[in-house]
This record gives structure tokens, C-alpha cells and sequence, in this order.
């Protein structure tokens, strides 16, 4: 376990256990807020000093922040259902974009209706089939279809000035980059008050004090900064594309850029990302409304409270705008608890990935565990104890391309089969490159750009038989692994998405 010395100053403050008798006698309830594309890189308490995150930052000073945290897939609908069933995406069976997770599977909110909780959702889930009432185990459901028909019956938009420009429908893929990715660091024809993100708070809030009274389970989950970087008219004036610097592309990038990008300009680019910030910006202001709720209704001191990403973002690294990848950009993510006298205020450094979440929810709120937990609790480096089996190196994978990654604190390592040709809109001037493996330095090369395989033989055995040591103790089809296949064959037997025929262009 690493604590940083912010950490430890903090925890002398408090004591973990010490939870007075008036608290101890009503049962906690629980508010996960969930954002798309959020990488964790852009938040001020990560050290970026152009993101404006305030209530994300004072959520992370009064919680543990997982500075090393990562995804398990760079995808939406993988990463989203791996982390609902505590299984990795291959064993939760959506491991491709429009996949609906099967009903019968185990859930989170499932564990907490056998707990008694009242359950609820509003935002964006991935679930893939309409919203109705006990789906997956919430009461309550506003997912995408449904919410979206609510924010328009019952939210009017105030007239706009006529002098400001706003973007366009979005229309990935069909529109250049440079429009779908909001270069021009448009508004969305809206104000603040009549976003849907905005509604989607207010719903959820609507939610906290009518069920203030009785445990809760509740998820939050916001469509930004996802593309086309939403943000309202109020907005349109923060932060300067000139300031932002367009990330280097190295010598290895230029025939695995997709094709979707090759004209984008530096101007463009650099547009992107101020309007990637401002979404950000944005998302952090219906977060603040989320805590600022729970303190006037009375709820901070007995919510357990959870702020994370579906998957990290590339903003021009490696020349990419999307997630899709193995690059660190796409794989580090957002993860902060916060539990008033629970949990200690700090920074952990150690290595977490996104299936140790539930498997940290269910400890700490005494549920009943999932019956299938690929995930380890968190819960000792939050109480400020010493972790024994303190990761030494996480798994993700990206079936849409049949690649999968291990990353240790000094490596990181990629595998592909380069045999499917990808249909998720990020082609590349090789559809079909066949095998390859990439090692990556991380203390010498942090930005990923020299491929040292060639130089460590070694570690490319090693990490090999990591990844497939993952996927042997985890997959439902390991038994019909084909005998006398090699190690690289045995991995691209498991690479192979097995859940859905098509996948849509955009998660």
C-alpha cells in the first residue's frame, strides 16, 4: 500500500471507525456519480492546472483519490457492464459496443435490493434495451431513451440570442472530425438551467429528497465530456484554445492514426480540446449540485459516495481523439470514495482497476457479494490500512480489436491479434496488420512512443503469460481452449468478441 504523506496527515485527523451512536443507528445509503469519457488526467487535484474541476477537487480532498486507477475495457457498454456485474467484460458477455447486458446477470443494484435499498438510475447506462421499471435490479430507471423524452416533455429552452453560433447536430462519422468533435468549441443552443445534464441532476436530486428518509442506492450517470463536448451558452468564453499545446505524434503513430483524423489541423485540434475542458467544466458544476444536495438535505455524513469514469480520453495523443486504445490516455480514469468518518482523506498510488469498485461497494455497505467477483476491496487502503495483495499490475482489454493490455508500474504491454478488421469508425491504414506485441518503458518513455519488445524478450514472455493466466481463471469458455495451441494462439482464442454481431460507430 502507498499513502502519500497528504494522506497520513489527514488520517491523524480522523478516525475511521469512530462513527457516533445517532449515525451508527441509520443504515448508509449510496450515490454513485458516473461520467463518459472522463480521463484522469483532467482534473485539478490530478495536478492539471488548466482543468477547472472544483467540486470534483473539494470531493477528492474530503475522500481517497486512486491516482493509479484504470478501466478494464477503453470502450463505453464493456466498461459500464464489467463494472455493474464485478465481472471482467469477457465473463460479463459485452464486451462490444451495442451489446444489451443479459437480464439475469448479477448486479450491484441487485445486491442492494436483497439489502433492502430503494434503487434508481438517471443518465446514461449502455443498458441497450428501453428503461422500465426493476431492469437490472432499480426501481427507478431514467436511462438514455427515457430521460432524454422527459428533458424535452418537460424542459422549455429559453429563446437565444441571435448574434451566438451553437453546434450542429451530432452526426459522427458522417460529418468531418473537425465538426462532430466541436473544433470550433461550440455551445450547445441551450443555458444552463435547461441541459440535459443539468436535468438529469435535478432528477436525481428530486430523488434524494423524496427518499431521504429510507436507505437508497442511486446512480448518477452524466453523458459528459463525451463528444461533442456538451456545454451550455454560459460557457462558450472559458478557456483559450491557444493554451492548450497539440500532444506530440510519434514516428510509431503515423500508419496506426485513424483515418478519421489524418486532416484535422492544429487549430482543430487545439479546439477540440478546449471544448473537451469546457464539457468537463460543465460536468463538474451538476457534480457540485449532487454534493451540494446531499449536505442541505443532511445526507454527506451517512452517503457513501463514489465519483468515476466509464474510461479515460486521448486529446491528440498518438493522434487520436476517441478511447478505443491502449494507451494510457484511454485506460487511467477518475476514481474518488468519500464516506465521512469511514473513509480517510488521501491519495493512493497503488495500482486499482475498475472491478475491484464493486467488489470495495459490497464490503463496505455489507451487502450480499456477488456471485462472481473478479475484483479485490479497496476497503484497507481507505481505512488506512496495509494492503496485502496490493495489485502489481492491471488488465484491460479491447476485443473490438482483439487487443489486450498489462500495465505495471514500469511497463506496459500490448497484444493484438491484427486479424479482425475493426467496425467500431477508427480505421487505420492497416485493417488487418496481423500479430503484434509493443513494450513500452514507462519510466524512460511515459508518452509510449518507442516499442523496446524487440530489447526484452523477457517481459514479453512474462506479460504473455499474465494475460493469459487473466483469461484462463476468468472466462466462461476457457474449457474449450484449443489443446496443443501456443501461447500467443491460446490468447487470440480468447480475444475473439463472442456477444454481438454489429457495433455501432461512436460509445
Amino acid at each position: 500500500m502507498k499513502i502519500t504523506r497528504r494522506s497520513a496527515l489527514a488520517g491523524l485527523a480522523a478516525t475511521p471507525l469512530a462513527i457516533s451512536q445517532t449515525r451508527a443507528q441509520r443504515r448508509p445509503s449510496f450515490l454513485f456519480i458516473l461520467a463518459d469519457d472522463h480521463a484522469g488526467y483532467v482534473m485539478g487535484c490530478d495536478g492539471n492546472a488548466k482543468a477547472s474541476t472544483p467540486n470534483i477537487d473539494r470531493l477528492a480532498s474530503e475522500g481517497t483519490r486512486f491516482s493509479a486507477h484504470h478501466c478494464n475495457s477503453p470502450v463505453c457498454t464493456p466498461s459500464r457492464q464489467s463494472f455493474l456485474t464485478g465481472q471482467l467484460p469477457h465473463a460479463a458477455g459485452v464486451t462490444v459496443l451495442t451489446t444489451p447486458l443479459a437480464q439475469d446477470k448479477p448486479t450491484l443494484a441487485k445486491q442492494f435490493k436483497l439489502a433492502g435499498y430503494s434503487t434508481a438510475v438517471f443518465g446514461k447506462m449502455h443498458f441497450n434495451r428501453p428503461a422500465e421499471p426493476g431492469l437490472h435490479g432499480f426501481d427507478v430507471v431514467k436511462t438514455e431513451d427515457q430521460i432524454t423524452k422527459d428533458w424535452q416533455a418537460n424542459v422549455k429552452p429559453r429563446p437565444l440570442p441571435s448574434n451566438v453560433r451553437t453546434k450542429p447536430a451530432w452526426q459522427p462519422f458522417k460529418d468531418p472530425a473537425r465538426i462532430w468533435l466541436n473544433s470550433e468549441k461550440l455551445p450547445f443552443p441551450r443555458f444552463d438551467e435547461d441541459m440535459r445534464g443539468t436535468f438529469i441532476a435535478n432528477q436525481a436530486i428530486d430523488y434524494l429528497e423524496q427518499h431521504r428518509n429510507q436507505p437508497f442506492a442511486l446512480w448518477t450517470s452524466f453523458q459528459e465530456p463525451h463528444s461533442p463536448y456538451d456545454f451550455p451558452l454560459e460557457d462558450r468564453g472559458r478557456f483559450d484554445p491557444d493554451g492548450f499545446p497539440v500532444p506530440r505524434v510519434g514516428p510509431e503513430d503515423a500508419w496506426q492514426i485513424p483515418l478519421v483524423f489524418r486532416d484535422l489541423t492544429n487549430d482543430e485540434k487545439r479546439g477540440i480540446v478546449a471544448a473537451y475542458y469546457t464539457s468537463v467544466s460543465f460536468l463538474d458544476r451538476n457534480v457540485g449540485r449532487m454534493l451540494d444536495a446531499l449536505r442541505r438535505l443532511h445526507l454527506e455524513e451517512d452517503t457513501f459516495v463514489i465519483y468515476m469514469a466509464d474510461h479515460g480520453y486521448d486529446l491528440g495523443q498518438h493522434g487520436r481523439f476517441e478511447k478505443h486504445c491502449g494507451y494510457e490516455p484511454s485506460l487511467r480514469v477518475p476514481l474518488i470514495m468519500r464516506y465521512p468518518g469511514k473513509i480517510r482523506r488521501g491519495v493512493v498510488t497503488d495500482l486499482t482497476e475498475h472491478i475491484d469498485v464493486p467488489a470495495t461497494i459490497v464490503d463496505v455497505m455489507d451487502l450480499p457479494p456477488l456471485p462472481v467477483q473478479h475484483g479485490q476491496s479497496l476497503r484497507p487502503y481507505i481505512e488506512g490500512r496495509r494492503m496485502t495483495n496490493a495489485r502489481d499490475h492491471v488488465f484491460s482489454e479491447y476485443l473490438e480489436n482483439e487487443e489486450a493490455y498489462i500495465k505495471t508500474k514500469e511497463w506496459k504491454y500490448i497484444f493484438c491479434s491484427g486479424k479482425r478488421a475493426r467496425q467500431d469508425g477508427y480505421q487505420t491504414d492497416r485493417p488487418t496488420p496481423g500479430r503484434y506485441r509493443r513494450l513500452y518503458n514507462l519510466k524512460d518513455d511515459p508518452g509510449e512512443f518507442t516499442d523496446v519488445a524487440a530489447a526484452h524478450p523477457e517481459m514479453v514472455e512474462k506479460f504473455s503469460g499474465l494475460l493469459l493466466e487473466r483469461y484462463r481463471a476468468t472466462h466462461p469458455e476457457r474449457a474449450s481452449e484449443p489443446a496443443g495451441a501456443s501461447r500467443d494462439e491460446a490468447i487470440e482464442f480468447y480475444l475473439r468478441p463472442r456477444d454481438a454481431p454489429a457495433i455501432a460507430a461512436a460509445g
